[in-house]
């Protein structure tokens, strides 16, 4: 059964109060890569991008850990 407008109205409410978006432009057909390697992975394609940034950032930080005044300050920790 579909959601009604009012349902989507809400979700779409919930969502642009408690997240935010990012708009990522890639090659064609990368897409639909990423989504089989997503799918085979178990997760969705949000979920997958969101877990390799997460990771990136890890080690990333653990190669030069960020210190004040190099702009680390400004960015918030999840």
């Amino acid at each position: 059964m579909p959601a009604s407008k009012a349902n989507q109205r809400a979700v779409n409410k919930y969502v642009k109060n408690n997240y935010d978006r990012v708009n990522v432009t890639m090659p064609k057909g990368k897409k639909d890569i990423i989504q089989v390697h997503a799918t085979a992975q178990g997760e969705s394609v949000n979920g997958f991008i969101n877990r390799a940034i997460d990771h990136e950032m890890e080690r990333d930080s653990q190669k030069r850990p960020l210190e004040p005044g190099d702009g680390a300050d400004s960015i918030p920790t999840p």
